[in-house]
């Protein structure tokens, strides 16, 4: 089995390109069949906000919707509780499959065994 993939995104609208790169990663983390557990802090917490669009657009790159819904599709998506709490976000708004957690969930997912952990 293919080891786990933590990839976690602290950026969106106000850094696309690194943004995207963590979508692209944790998406093809999914496609290569890896467990892919993607964590949005910062902006990135917007694409999984159900009825938005997408918060940014980036030549040559697929759309940050569309990256997170696949791996929401086979992965877990997970939004900062504190990065939700100052947006008012709460469960209710985002897309099906996604959740809300704390830092204490992100560290026991850093440190199981067998994970590579990657930040965006």
């Amino acid at each position: 089995m293919p080891r786990s993939l933590l990839v976690k995104v602290t950026c969106g609208a106000d850094d696309p390109e690194r943004a995207n790169q963590g979508f692209t990663v944790a998406s093809l983390g999914v496609a290569a069949g890896a467990e892919v557990s993607l964590w949005l802090s910062g902006e990135s917490v917007w694409t999984a906000v159900a009825g938005r669009e997408d918060p940014f657009t980036l030549e040559y790159a697929a759309s940050p919707r569309e990256l997170v819904a696949a791996v929401r599709a086979a992965g877990t998506v997970t939004v900062c509780s504190q990065c939700a709490a100052r947006r008012g976000i709460t469960e209710a708004d985002l897309d099906e499959g996604a959740r809300i957690a704390g830092a204490a969930v992100f560290v026991e997912e850093a440190l199981r065994d067998g994970v590579q952990a990657l930040v965006y």
